[in-house]
């Protein structure tokens, strides 16, 4: 009897767990592949996870953050689905690459022509962003899922520090600290970077035959002295036998 009490207080304990985890992973989330420093470039994943039973997801919106602009925002082409990229005029321009930047991307809508994400499953979405902010550490997409069944989840609510996780979060991209000497690098800098060192090492690879010949040859010279001095000996010490003789 005791134990059966125990087994049901048990299970009764794992469903509760189980029920208050669901919603900490069941939502629409946004993670960097690899790490998002500030300052730089990453690709960020939109994971999209398929809450109901009896729909697929056919449509998502990810609004961008209008706090901190992202001057460069690319979608990866996806089998399935069409993708539209939405930018808007910034109040202030930014600065990228040293041109001055006047609209930014405000939104981008991946809509299914095929099956969507289905029950049980989960998609990923990815987007290459820069020149990520430095003045912040983290950044906030709003983001809405459609049904099939034209249910609209809204996943809006930015989470506040020291408060409870809110039902519907939004996807928040945390950001790692500025890399050391690579503040707000882009591809083409560490592109030429590789191609100064790559240049680099070809010169000291054709330096070393030069070095190495160079050694060779001062080698032949001592070994020529050498034999040369030991010649000269040898015909001394003849001459002298000879005399003597």
């Amino acid at each position: 009897m005791k134990a059966s009490r125990i087994a049901a207080a048990g299970a009764l304990a794992g469903t509760a767990v189980l029920a208050l985890s669901v919603p900490a992973f069941a939502h629409v989330s946004v993670q960097p592949e690899g790490t998002a420093a500030k300052g730089g470039y990453a690709v960020v994943d939109f994971k999209v996870p398929n809450e109901r039973d009896n729909a697929s997801t056919n449509k998502l919106e990810v609004s961008f953050p209008t706090d901190h602009p992202l001057a460069s925002a690319m979608p990866e082409a996806m089998d399935g689905w069409k993708i539209e990229v939405t930018k808007s005029k910034l109040d202030k321009p930014i600065e990228l690459h040293g041109e001055k930047i006047s609209e930014a991307v405000s939104k981008i809508t991946w809509t299914a022509d095929g099956k969507g994400v289905e029950p049980g499953y989960f998609q990923k979405f990815p987007v290459s962003i820069g020149q990520l902010p430095e003045d912040t550490d983290e950044l906030a997409f709003k983001a809405i899922q459609t049904y099939s069944n034209k249910e609209v989840v809204r996943w809006i609510e930015v989470p506040q520090e020291g408060q409870e996780e809110p039902e519907n979060p939004a996807p928040v991209l945390a950001l790692s600290a500025a890399e050391e000497g690579h503040h707000g690098s882009s591809a083409a800098d560490k592109a030429s970077d590789s191609d100064d060192a790559e240049a680099a090492a070809a010169k000291t690879e054709a330096a070393e035959p030069a070095d190495s010949s160079d050694t060779t040859a001062r080698v032949l010279g001592v070994v020529g002295i050498v034999v040369g001095a030991l010649g000269v000996a040898y015909g001394v010490l003849a001459g002298r036998r000879r005399t003597d003789a």
